[in-house]
């Protein structure tokens, strides 16, 4: 085997690996990591490849893993399998996807087709997936609510040192509950939760292949949609994404999802999702600094909080969020180089 440098947990993680593996272990190098303590990593074994989860159980738990990846393929939706696992030990073998990530594939020729897909994947899950589940808890005002205020404490309070005034709290305040409001009127759906470029992979059979979705939830019927189409990592012209979302909507109606008449409640659906989204983002971008030490993410935010402008801009009834970035000055704040 090619020599891989070990510590205690990859010396377990080798050891399960030579329990379960079908041919000697050839190889084995990482695949990739998250913004969570899980690790992947792609091992060699005969002619096959494959990819094995590395999720610390005082810090990770596999089981929803496994549960939902098993509820997606039954939907036809290309989940990898979990072909073998050590829940205890929070390791799990799974069929490889590939390498190669929606967001290295999009431009300006591809994307027609790679959201196509995506777009397809994602009415299926949403039209097939029983919102009655007790597979998967409810994205409820709670979750929401602490979503955003990762906003308020990692990015304004800690990242930017900012102390807010009564006033401005009030505004936050106000802001937060109109958006969970938005998100819990909506049709509820299964809700992958981190639907968008990074968790895509583009596959030659079954296009794409879906990753993360562990923390899915039941839950608005635009919050898959909006991570896809403004994703935090890639950026699109307004009047394509408002195309591709009523599009979505088309599709969603004809398939006999009700609730969906009115074309532009759907669009501010869309927008106040995205904004309570992105807040949770650029929150989650500082945190992941401040915490744990990965200061890669903060290249999105500039990207991420321009969504949230652009939105609460467009709607009197957020448009006090807006004017209290700009009164901080929090539109200009840009990563150190």
């Amino acid at each position: 085997m090619e020599r891989f440098d070990v510590n205690d947990r990859e010396q377990l993680l080798l050891e399960w690996l030579g329990e379960v593996l079908p041919a000697p272990l050839a190889r084995i190098a990482p695949a990739s990591s998250d913004a969570s303590f899980r690790r992947y990593f792609r091992v060699w074994c005969g002619d096959q490849t494959y990819i094995v989860m590395d999720a610390p159980p005082d810090k990770e738990d596999c089981r929803p893993f496994v549960a939902i990846a098993e509820a997606l393929r039954e939907l036809d939706l290309n989940a990898p399998e979990v072909l073998a696992s050590d829940l205890d030990r929070g390791l799990l073998l799974l069929t490889d996807l590939g390498s190669r990530q929606y967001l290295v594939a999009l431009d300006a020729r591809s994307v027609t087709s790679l959201y196509g897909d995506a777009l397809t994947a994602l009415a299926r899950l949403q039209v097939g997936g029983d919102p009655d589940t007790a597979l998967l808890p409810p994205y409820d005002a709670a979750l929401l609510h602490r979503e955003m205020e990762l906003f308020r404490e990692w990015f304004l309070g800690r990242l930017l040192g900012l102390a807010l005034s009564k006033d401005e709290q009030r505004t936050l305040d106000r802001t937060f509950a109109l958006l969970a409001d938005s998100a819990l009127e909506q049709p509820r759906v299964w809700v992958h939760r981190d639907y968008h470029s990074r968790n895509l992979m583009v596959t030659d059979a079954d296009n794409p292949g879906v990753l993360d979705f562990q923390d899915a939830v039941v839950g608005a019927v635009t919050y898959d949609l909006v991570s896809l189409l403004r994703d935090c990592y890639i950026a699109w012209p307004r009047q394509q994404v408002e195309s591709w979302a009523l599009e979505h909507r088309a599709r969603l109606r004809a398939l006999g999802m009700g609730g969906l008449d009115d074309a532009d409640q759907f669009l501010r659906w869309f927008d106040w999702m995205g904004a309570q989204r992105h807040l949770k983002a650029i929150g989650i971008f500082a945190r992941l600094k401040l915490r744990d030490g990965k200061s890669g993410y903060l290249q999105d935010i500039p990207r991420t909080l321009a969504y949230v402008l652009e939105v609460a801009g467009r709607y009197p009834a957020l448009v006090g969020l807006r004017d209290l970035l700009w009164a901080r000055g929090v539109e200009q704040w840009k990563p150190p180089a």
